[in-house]
Protein backbone atom coordinates (compact mmCIF):
# COMPACT_ATOMS: atom_id res chain seq x y z
CA UNK A 1 0.00 0.00 0.00
CA UNK A 2 1.42 3.40 -0.68
CA UNK A 3 0.82 7.11 0.69
CA UNK A 4 1.70 9.90 -1.79
CA UNK A 5 0.52 12.89 0.58
CA UNK A 6 -0.51 13.96 3.91
CA UNK A 7 -4.69 14.24 2.76
CA UNK A 8 -7.30 11.90 3.76
CA UNK A 9 -7.45 10.24 0.48
CA UNK A 10 -3.62 10.54 -0.50
CA UNK A 11 -3.25 6.63 -0.24
CA UNK A 12 -3.78 3.27 -1.86
CA UNK A 13 -6.49 2.48 0.92
CA UNK A 14 -8.23 5.94 0.62
CA UNK A 15 -8.24 5.19 -2.99
CA UNK A 16 -10.33 1.61 -2.85
CA UNK A 17 -12.44 3.49 -0.28
CA UNK A 18 -13.26 6.06 -2.35
CA UNK A 19 -13.71 3.59 -5.41
CA UNK A 20 -16.05 1.71 -3.11
CA UNK A 21 -18.48 4.43 -2.07
CA UNK A 22 -18.75 6.00 -5.44
CA UNK A 23 -19.33 2.89 -6.91
CA UNK A 24 -21.89 2.35 -5.24
CA UNK A 25 -23.49 5.95 -5.43
CA UNK A 26 -23.22 4.73 -9.40
CA UNK A 27 -24.50 1.32 -8.48
CA UNK A 28 -27.75 2.86 -7.23
CA UNK A 29 -28.40 5.28 -9.65
CA UNK A 30 -27.87 2.43 -12.15
CA UNK A 31 -30.35 0.16 -10.68
CA UNK A 32 -33.33 2.87 -9.72
CA UNK A 33 -32.51 3.77 -13.58
CA UNK A 34 -33.26 0.40 -14.87
CA UNK A 35 -36.18 -0.51 -11.72
CA UNK A 36 -39.66 0.47 -12.10
CA UNK A 37 -40.02 3.76 -13.63
CA UNK A 38 -42.98 4.55 -10.89
CA UNK A 39 -40.35 4.36 -8.51
CA UNK A 40 -38.06 7.79 -10.39
CA UNK A 41 -41.27 10.27 -9.52
CA UNK A 42 -40.69 13.34 -8.22
CA UNK A 43 -42.34 12.29 -5.06
CA UNK A 44 -40.90 9.25 -4.83
CA UNK A 45 -37.54 8.15 -3.12
CA UNK A 46 -34.96 7.27 -6.09
CA UNK A 47 -37.08 10.67 -7.57
CA UNK A 48 -34.84 12.55 -4.68
CA UNK A 49 -32.25 10.23 -4.07
CA UNK A 50 -30.68 10.00 -7.81
CA UNK A 51 -29.97 13.85 -8.07
CA UNK A 52 -28.59 13.61 -4.52
CA UNK A 53 -26.15 10.66 -5.57
CA UNK A 54 -25.18 12.56 -9.23
CA UNK A 55 -24.49 15.91 -7.18
CA UNK A 56 -22.35 13.85 -4.77
CA UNK A 57 -20.57 12.09 -7.66
CA UNK A 58 -20.23 15.41 -8.96
CA UNK A 59 -18.58 16.91 -6.01
CA UNK A 60 -15.96 14.56 -5.48
CA UNK A 61 -14.88 13.89 -9.24
CA UNK A 62 -14.42 17.82 -8.43
CA UNK A 63 -11.67 16.86 -6.16
CA UNK A 64 -9.69 15.13 -7.92
CA UNK A 65 -9.00 12.27 -5.77
CA UNK A 66 -7.65 9.35 -6.96
CA UNK A 67 -10.10 6.23 -6.90
CA UNK A 68 -13.43 8.05 -7.95
CA UNK A 69 -15.70 5.84 -10.28
CA UNK A 70 -17.54 7.76 -12.41
CA UNK A 71 -20.06 6.38 -14.78
CA UNK A 72 -19.37 7.29 -18.85
CA UNK A 73 -20.91 10.36 -20.14
CA UNK A 74 -23.29 8.66 -22.07
CA UNK A 75 -24.60 6.42 -19.46
CA UNK A 76 -25.41 10.02 -17.68
CA UNK A 77 -26.75 11.28 -20.86
CA UNK A 78 -28.94 8.54 -21.49
CA UNK A 79 -30.01 8.82 -17.31
CA UNK A 80 -30.90 12.47 -17.91
CA UNK A 81 -33.02 11.45 -20.73
CA UNK A 82 -35.10 8.85 -18.74
CA UNK A 83 -35.12 10.49 -15.60
CA UNK A 84 -36.81 13.74 -16.87
CA UNK A 85 -38.90 12.00 -19.07
CA UNK A 86 -40.81 10.33 -16.22
CA UNK A 87 -40.33 14.00 -14.26
CA UNK A 88 -42.31 16.03 -16.80
CA UNK A 89 -44.77 13.36 -17.41
CA UNK A 90 -45.37 13.64 -13.66
CA UNK A 91 -44.85 16.38 -11.91
CA UNK A 92 -48.17 18.12 -12.42
CA UNK A 93 -49.87 15.09 -10.52
CA UNK A 94 -48.47 17.12 -7.55
CA UNK A 95 -49.62 20.72 -8.04
CA UNK A 96 -46.38 22.40 -8.39
CA UNK A 97 -46.00 26.35 -8.40
CA UNK A 98 -44.99 26.85 -11.92
CA UNK A 99 -42.00 28.92 -10.98
CA UNK A 100 -40.83 25.67 -8.76
CA UNK A 101 -41.11 23.97 -11.59
CA UNK A 102 -39.41 25.64 -13.83
CA UNK A 103 -36.61 25.88 -11.20
CA UNK A 104 -36.39 22.70 -10.21
CA UNK A 105 -36.48 21.59 -13.86
CA UNK A 106 -33.24 23.62 -14.09
CA UNK A 107 -31.81 22.09 -11.07
CA UNK A 108 -32.28 18.96 -12.47
CA UNK A 109 -30.74 19.55 -15.65
CA UNK A 110 -28.23 21.24 -14.42
CA UNK A 111 -26.85 17.63 -12.45
CA UNK A 112 -26.81 16.00 -14.98
CA UNK A 113 -24.97 18.09 -17.48
CA UNK A 114 -22.42 18.49 -15.00
CA UNK A 115 -22.16 15.27 -13.94
CA UNK A 116 -21.93 14.57 -17.63
CA UNK A 117 -19.17 17.53 -18.01
CA UNK A 118 -16.96 15.70 -15.19
CA UNK A 119 -17.20 12.71 -16.82
CA UNK A 120 -16.34 13.67 -20.54
CA UNK A 121 -13.13 15.52 -18.79
CA UNK A 122 -12.14 12.01 -17.18
CA UNK A 123 -12.84 10.21 -20.06
CA UNK A 124 -10.09 12.42 -21.80
CA UNK A 125 -8.08 11.58 -19.57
Amino acid sequence: MGTWGRGNFDSDTAADHLGELTGRLVAEVAEAMEGDPVELEPDEYWGVAVPCNLELLHLIALRGYVGTELPAADVVVEWKRVFMDVWDRTIDDLGPRPEYKAERREVLVGTFDRLVEVCVAKEAG
